[in-house]
């Protein structure tokens, strides 16, 4: 998959911005709040139909203005021109796909994969399960139409039991535990198959996480993931206790009309040598880890889609040692067209530049060339 082309208009600080990118390493250079993470996160627009850091799209609109417009040109097998368009006077989003509008998220993720590297990754390896969960299911839903269609129903199914459950408590109508008791069966049933898919999935991408870790770290350590919650069963067996949480905690979900058993409450372990990193390890080695699972991310989807995702790096060198900016940097080079953004470039030597390479300097929303 290739980005050649981008075009903005009025998203954000940039006000008319085209760019024509390398099918290399493209580096976007610029000081804090000139722009070059707005050029990441429209591309992961194109690729997904939302941004990676704002949760409204109003956001994203220049000060002053009403409406923003990105486009871009992606490469495959096919070449795609996608367009968004925003307006807040009507506050709706549009997404056409060779000028023909695509009204449904879901008929793009996974169309044209990406994966985006931010300094906010901390969060994955040291914050809070819901934050391992939203990584671990934005892979799956762009790696499966079926994952995303379950976890969608899962979603919903939680929030009409939850519904239900304060119902109950406020009106104690009998009548109701009936339809609470379908509600629980709907539950079990796509959490089951969450389940399933996410316990395959962690088994086929430790071995993703230990290639990546190695060209980076060495083999010194070994990574590995583990998946709690229900991860000690297997086939029948998991239904069997996925049974009986929900009947112990039942009393307790009608006390705080909560869904408290499910997969919506598991949470993913990261270790070194069976170490728990969010415990105990460096900051140096979560910064590591992050990246790794980033990369580990897009070798795994390359290999389950058969596409080359979108690679986006926002700001990733900073926080490194030059040793291991080095590494990464060459293992760029496996990676084929990716996006770069530095901070300062004239301290950033190391990194492993070929002619193909595109550097581009970002100032107030407008973007020059080197």
């Amino acid at each position: 998959m290739i980005l050649s082309s981008l075009s903005l208009i009025n998203f954000r600080i940039h006000r008319n911005t085209k760019i024509n990118f390398s099918d290399k390493l493209n580096y976007i250079i610029g000081g804090n709040g000139q722009g070059k993470t707005t050029i990441l996160d429209s591309i992961y627009y194109l690729c997904t139909t939302k941004s990676h850091d704002t949760k409204s799209d109003s956001d994203s609109v220049s000060f002053d203005k009403k409406e923003f417009e990105i486009k871009g040109t992606l490469k495959d097998l096919a070449e795609n021109k996608i367009r968004i368009l925003y307006s807040s006077a009507d506050n709706k989003k549009h997404y056409f796909q060779d000028n023909k509008k695509i009204s449904r998220s879901v008929e793009v993720i996974g169309k044209y994969p990406v994966v985006m590297l931010t300094p906010s990754d901390h969060s994955i390896t040291q914050g809070y399960p819901g934050d391992r969960r939203k990584f671990i299911d934005s892979i799956l839903s762009q790696a499966s139409d079926t994952y995303l269609k379950i976890l969608l129903d899962y979603n919903k199914t939680l929030r009409q039991r939850s519904s239900l459950l304060t119902q109950i408590k406020e009106s104690r109508n009998n009548i109701l535990f009936d339809e609470l008791n379908a509600w629980t069966e709907k539950l079990l049933e796509s959490g089951i198959e969450i389940i399933k898919h996410r316990q395959i999935f962690v088994d086929e991408f430790n071995e993703f996480i230990k290639e990546s870790y190695d060209v980076i770290m060495g083999n010194n350590e070994i990574p590995g993931t583990n998946y709690s919650f229900l991860n000690d069963y297997k086939g029948t067996e998991i239904e069997k206790e996925f049974r009986k949480q929900i009947a112990e905690k039942r009393n307790e979900e009608l006390k705080r009309t909560v869904n408290l058993v499910g997969p919506h409450r598991d949470d993913f372990i990261f270790d070194l040598n069976r170490i728990n990193l969010r415990s105990f390890g460096s900051q140096g080695q979560h910064k590591t880890f992050q990246v790794v699972l980033r990369f580990a991310q897009f070798f795994y989807l390359k290999n389950i889609t058969g596409k080359t995702p979108i690679f986006l790096l926002d700001d990733v060198f900073g926080e490194l040692d030059k040793n291991r900016s080095i590494k990464i940097s060459c293992y760029l080079r496996e990676v084929g067209q990716a996006f770069i953004t530095l901070t300062d470039f004239a301290n950033m030597s190391f990194l492993k530049r070929d002619e193909k390479d595109k550097l581009m300097y970002v100032k107030n929303g407008e973007v020059s060339y080197a």
